[in-house]
């Protein structure tokens, strides 16, 4: 039993019953227990492995793609470039490095990082030691400026709670105690929520809903600052246009394991419900679109030939299948959804369709 798994214990004994959200606030973000203040979580060696450390053609693809919405705003002498859950900033270094090739826009950036994890913040600032970076939380406290937003594998990893309909109620279902160990059960009396009214006629009695309240309210304030400031943003995760069903799901080491195993030391995620952040931003939106298609119009194997030809033939095989498992539809090709929100009178980012 890990040290975290006893305070949720001693905790429920103590107030009873606590949320899904709350216990993946917990296992994730515990100030000193929690997942992603452990060392070693991201990369080949870690739980999971994300896009920009499988090659730096995602990140130089999507530097090029934000740069060219900065030119399509007409190149404000200021502008908001930020990042959602930055990890080891990988992408922004990335995104930065390619973005320098465009005249003006490295020096008009004003970098904002959301990062809630004490540790990696520590390890962004060092990689990011050479560029004037500031980090805040997730009320986006940033000046009123043209602001371009990038999301990458940061809304799954948000807290979600989850209802389960029966007698044509709601009802929460919670993270509780049988026999001292932690388990799953419905709350003695239905709920209600905002979100919840419009799930009646596409589901059925033990049919579940995952809401997220922290994504509905991020994806708002996004939304609000693109339409009064101008800019975009880009949101890339796994999930689809809609969500029914249970998508809790923890991972250690690149495997599926039981979210109650060893919390604190295991990765939990759920799929990310695209259709509640577009129509909660406010803002227009794309159509939702694979990675894959994305970065082939964003001209990613145009990118992969380059590094082919000016790089040594050892290095070779790692090119073509870094191009492979970002594209490909039995790799992440399929997997991952890219989304655009951008303000109503403008046009989608480029690589999506309005």
């Amino acid at each position: 039993m890990t040290k975290l798994e006893e305070l949720i214990i001693h905790r429920i004994q103590e107030t009873g019953p606590i949320s899904i959200a709350t216990y993946m606030q917990e296992c994730l973000l515990h100030p000193s227990l929690g997942f992603y203040n452990q060392k070693d979580v991201l990369g080949p060696d870690g739980s999971f492995i994300t896009s920009p450390e499988i090659s730096q053609m995602f990140g130089e693809i999507l530097g090029l793609c934000l740069a060219q919405y900065w030119i399509d705003l007409n190149r404000p002498d200021r502008f908001a470039l930020v990042e959602f859950g930055p990890g080891k900033a990988t992408l922004m270094l990335d995104i930065l490095r390619a973005g320098s090739s465009v005249k003006g826009f490295i020096e008009a950036a004003e970098i904002f990082l959301v990062e809630a994890s004490s540790k990696l913040r520590s390890e962004q600032k060092t990689k990011l030691s050479k560029f004037n970076v500031n980090w805040i939380d997730d009320d986006l406290l940033i000046p009123k400026i043209p602001t371009l937003f990038i999301a990458n594998e940061f809304f799954d990893a948000l807290p979600v709670n989850q209802y389960q309909r029966k007698n044509n109620l709601w009802y929460e279902i919670q993270v509780g105690l049988k026999n001292n160990q932690l388990t799953l059960g419905l709350s003695h009396r239905p709920t209600t929520h905002p979100e919840l009214e419009g799930r009646f006629s596409e589901s059925m009695n033990g049919d579940i809903v995952e809401i997220s309240n922290d994504a509905i309210r991020i994806s708002k304030s996004i939304g609000e600052i693109i339409n009064n400031q101008g800019g975009c943003a880009l949101i890339i995760d796994y999930g689809d246009w809609h969500s029914l069903g249970s998508t809790l799901q923890a991972l250690k080491s690149h495997k599926s394991k039981n979210i109650f195993d060893k919390p604190g030391k295991v990765d939990l995620t759920c799929h990310v419900d695209f259709e509640a952040l577009a129509k909660n931003s406010g803002c227009a939106y794309s159509r939702l679109t694979t990675q894959g298609v994305f970065l082939e119009r964003l001209g990613i194997s145009d990118r992969a030939n380059q590094l082919l030809k000016n790089s040594k033939p050892k290095n070779h095989k790692s090119i073509i299948s870094a191009h492979r498992r970002l594209t490909h539809p039995d790799e992440m090709g399929t997997l991952f959804k890219v989304l655009g929100l951008y303000a109503r009178n403008e046009s989608s980012p480029a690589g999506l369709l309005n």
